[in-house]
């Protein structure tokens, strides 16, 4: 460091050195201001530099100017500023360095706002950082809406919508943005707003873009797009698309899928329709996001349509648009198109394969998903955790356990029990097959931070289910001890199981807790529980009093268990109250006309029970049999109520018929034998009385 003295020697020589050697200047323009120590030395200096024209020097002027700024004389600053002619980009960024480093926010805005307005040229990316530090740092967003000031209607509509008030998602954006170096281009900050979640910075973003004009680049378009679609700002994606001057297939890619993966299926479809119409011939990444929405929409006429563009355009050389055209086809109830599809496909994958066999089991054709999967796996084909996730449904509605356990060995084998969800669906398959034991037993070998809610709540309702409330009630207290958020389904397991086993109290505790601590509202399905707890304990009032309650209109999951209570308890005229309600929401269930005419059989009103009876015989009614499986030697047998469709019936029933007679004789046997017990205790007595004997022979 220079002394005080020297430094004053070497600015008092400064002129003559610039008259000799003024070619050298800029090298040590930077030298010499750092050597002026004193606030009145800076503006002799400035003197100098006007004196001999450097004045419009660009490099002189941005140390002059960082030199005012390090003084705190921002105006001096700013007016030298102003008197340059034609400022670069690189003194530009200066001022604004300077304004934001003082915490001159308002005035870096106004500044920006300032040189866009008077100075025909666009900020570079450099500028970016410091106007949208300033913005972060400023609590009022009318600062932030007057970039969009002068751009007509769409402009105003970004932010007007959704005010920008959380302005510290900006700050992180730029605080991401400096940690990363700097951030280059529009695309960077839009990118950098999708990986923060945050909308509103999208939006500064997007105003910055407006006042450089780079609004009209079909690359910022493009990741404007693609930011809002990804935000869920669907409406504003929509207006960037109407005012872009150029669309190319990505553009309309990105609108296809947005619509499509925000569940408006639709709008997906339409925007394929308009870009073949305008031309644009499609790929597959159209046609999976449009067969995907054809699938919510259930349209079989649009998915042959789409089928049908895309065979003609060669797009099915990719398995994965066959794939997602099975899963239309089993969705629009066409399972032969869609094994059709199947069959054709030449190198399946695992999701062809898994695709199908969901399309089966969704559909209860669970013999054929069966069939296929045991085709799959002599094909060598290795299932992963959605195959294995998709089949065991199949297993478990058909009752056979050893599948599900022949499964689970299978995924152990392939390594698929470090998926939670795979772990927690076995527990819940044993016991829906009826062994509890062994689903409990899988329960509590699984490490505690592996279970999730889902885990825990299956395993609740399972009990339930089985009648087992001791345990439930367990579980439910060992939740509450780790602290566990319960949520309805938790609830709607206590209750199920304090209907099974008649806990009237208990499942008052378990509706009022859930309300009142846990802060879970009741839906339907809680207060049919509720309903059906008091129905069947015989407090029917209380039960229609609930319902009356309700802040929602009940559905037929609350009145039917009312009418059930009704039944039992030989309520008519409530009973009827409550079958109106069912009839006129479910007029084609046949289950409520038969339950209404036995409640009227039962009270002796016989010609409201024929009345019933004809309804049902004129709408052509039946109520659908009750079905079971049994499992033997590995083979699952179905039974229906009067079916004669199994390939042994006739040795069934015979068999029945014997068990019926054998069943029949030994009541008739066990009547006599009662009625000789009662006889032969009155002989005892009498005997007693006069001391004589007696015998007895038993009916032949």
């Amino acid at each position: 460091m220079l002394s005080a003295q020297r430094s004053g020697q070497v600015l008092s020589s400064f002129p003559r050195f610039l008259a000799t050697q003024t070619r050298l200047f800029s090298s040590i323009v930077s030298s010499l201001l750092n050597l002026c120590k004193k606030q009145r030395h800076l503006p002799q200096i400035h003197a100098r530099f006007v004196l001999h024209g450097l004045h419009q020097n660009t490099s002189v002027s941005i140390h002059l100017i960082d030199s005012y700024a390090n003084f705190g004389l921002l105006n001096l600053s700013l007016q030298l500023f102003d008197s340059i002619t034609n400022p670069s980009p690189h003194l530009h960024n200066t001022v604004l360095r300077n304004l934001v480093t003082l915490g001159e926010f308002k005035r870096t805005l106004l500044v920006y706002k300032d040189m866009v307005a008077k100075r025909p040229m666009s900020p570079d990316e450099n500028s970016y950082p410091f106007v949208l530090r300033a913005c972060s740092c400023l609590s009022d967003a009318e600062y932030g809406k007057m970039f969009y000031m002068g751009f007509g209607e769409f402009e105003h509509k970004v932010v007007d919508e959704k005010p920008v008030r959380e302005l510290d998602y900006w700050r992180s954006l730029v605080l991401e943005a400096s940690q990363r170096g700097s951030v280059v281009s529009f695309i960077d900050f839009l990118r950098a707003s999708v990986d923060f979640g945050s909308l509103r910075a999208g939006k500064a973003v997007h105003c910055l873009a407006l006042v450089s004009a780079s609004s009209k680049d079909l690359s910022v378009n493009t990741a404007l797009l693609s930011m809002y679609s990804k935000l869920g700002s669907l409406k504003d994606m929509r207006l960037v698309f109407k005012n872009m001057p150029e669309k190319d297939l990505v553009v309309w890619n990105i609108m296809v899928s947005a619509y499509s993966q925000h569940g408006k299926p639709t709008e997906s479809v339409k925007n394929v329709r308009c870009m073949v119409n305008s031309g644009i011939r499609a790929d597959m990444f159209t046609a999976i996001p449009a067969i995907s929405s054809i699938r919510k929409l259930k349209s079989t006429e649009w998915g042959k349509q789409m089928h049908a563009y895309v065979m003609r355009n060669g797009l099915d050389y990719q398995v994965s648009v066959h794939n997602s055209l099975i899963d239309m086809y089993y969705e629009c109830d066409c399972l032969t198109y869609a094994r059709k599809i199947f069959e054709n496909v030449t190198e399946k994958t695992v999701v062809s394969w898994s695709s199908m066999i969901k399309g089966y089991v969704n559909r209860d054709q669970n013999h054929d998903a069966l069939s296929l999967f045991s085709r799959m796996k002599t094909d060598g084909v290795k299932a992963d955790f959605i195959t294995v996730i998709n089949i065991l449904p199949a297993c478990v509605n058909t009752g056979a356990l050893e599948q599900v356990r022949a499964l689970h060995g299978y995924s152990l084998k392939l390594g698929l029990n470090l998926m939670s969800s795979v772990n927690s669906s076995f527990p819940i398959g044993n016991a829906k097959c009826g062994c509890i034991v062994l689903a409990r037993k899988l329960f509590d070998e699984e490490e505690i931070d592996v279970k999730d809610i889902i885990t825990w709540n299956s395993m609740i309702s399972a009990h339930a289910k089985h009648g087992d409330w001791s345990q439930c009630f367990e579980l439910y207290n060992r939740m509450k001890w780790l602290n566990m958020k319960l949520d309805q389904v938790t609830f709607l397991g206590l209750l199920t199981a304090c209907i099974n086993s008649g806990l009237v109290k208990e499942g008052g505790t378990f509706f009022k807790e859930m309300r009142e601590i846990y802060g879970c509202q009741p839906n339907q399905e809680h207060y049919a529980c509720m309903v059906d707890l008091l129905g069947r304990a015989g407090r029917i009032d209380e039960a229609r009093e609930l319902v009356d309650e309700m802040p929602f209109k009940p559905d037929t999951r609350v009145w039917g268990p009312l009418l059930s209570a009704c039944k039992l308890h030989s309520e008519t005229k409530l009973a009827e109250s409550a079958a109106e309600k069912l009839l006129t929401m479910e007029p084609e269930n046949a289950g409520n006309y038969v339950l209404l005419s036995n409640i009227y059989a039962a009270a002796g009103k016989w010609d409201k029970f024929a009345k019933m009876r004809r309804l049902l015989r004129e709408k052509g009614l039946r109520k659908i049999p009750g079905c079971s499986w049994l499992q033997l030697n590995g083979h699952v047998n179905e039974f229906l109520v009067a079916d004669k469709s199994h390939p042994k019936a006739n040795d069934i029933y015979a068999l029945l018929g014997i068990l019926e007679f054998s069943i029949k004789e030994a009541r008739e046997y066990n009547c006599w034998e009662n009625i000789a017990l009662a006889g032969t205790r009155k002989k005892m007595k009498q005997a007693a009385h006069v001391g004589g004997t007696f015998s007895f022979e038993p009916p032949t």
